[in-house]
């Protein structure tokens, strides 16, 4: 299990990029309703659909082919994954409507704060929320990492289908592949380790 992992939380280590399209969901706290199972049972609204925390990791050498991104950060620059630098780029999908979401976001800044000048990009995809909403709810919570504007969705589409959850925390390596993923609210701790596990490939 990784460090500072909640007990009640399931890990699955995976060898295959499989895993990546099977991942179970289970109930949430008192979002338990909106967990894929929970809105089986007829539980929860058509709000949001959140995860319980599981972690996935995806070896190297089994990594399904790189993700797309383009789109516009909220201050409305045009951004391409592509184009990044970075060595691992982690990506939040969230939404100021989304309790696990808000719950995580002070995990994500100090995750941010601390790896800011390093080999790593962290970038907010927000869902469903306009671009003044979402800009006063960041500066609320004084959030400084960088964010792209909701479009529709259309942010989400060459993810691979790995954002079913909200929130959902993905680490791509340096091939822009996903490397690992945490759907819920990620804790610091694991999300630290997975990002120093990639940042340690081909070091």
């Amino acid at each position: 299990m990784l460090p500072g992992d909640n007990p009640s939380r399931r890990l699955l280590l995976t060898g295959g990029a499989a895993g990546l399209g099977t991942l179970l969901l289970s109930a949430c706290g008192e979002d338990g309703g909106n967990t894929v199972t929970g809105r089986a049972r007829g539980e929860g609204d058509a709000g949001y659909i959140s995860g319980d925390g599981t972690v996935e990791q995806v070896a190297a050498d089994q990594r399904r082919d790189p993700v797309t991104l383009v789109g516009q950060t909220l201050d409305g620059k045009d951004f391409a994954l592509d184009q990044v630098e970075k060595k691992v780029v982690v990506l939040n999908t969230w939404g100021s409507w989304c309790p696990p979401c808000i719950e995580e976001m002070p995990v994500l800044q100090e995750f941010w704060e601390n790896y800011a000048e390093q080999d790593v990009l962290l970038l907010g995809l927000v869902q469903r929320d306009s671009v003044e909403t979402a800009q006063a709810f960041l500066r609320s919570r004084e959030i400084t990492y960088q964010n792209l504007r909701d479009n529709g969705g259309g942010t989400l589409r060459g993810l691979q289908g790995a954002t079913a959850a909200t929130p959902t925390t993905l680490v791509l390596d340096a091939q822009r592949r996903i490397a690992a993923r945490v759907s819920g609210p990620v804790e610091l701790s694991t999300l630290t380790t997975l990002v120093d596990d990639v940042l340690a490939e081909d070091a």
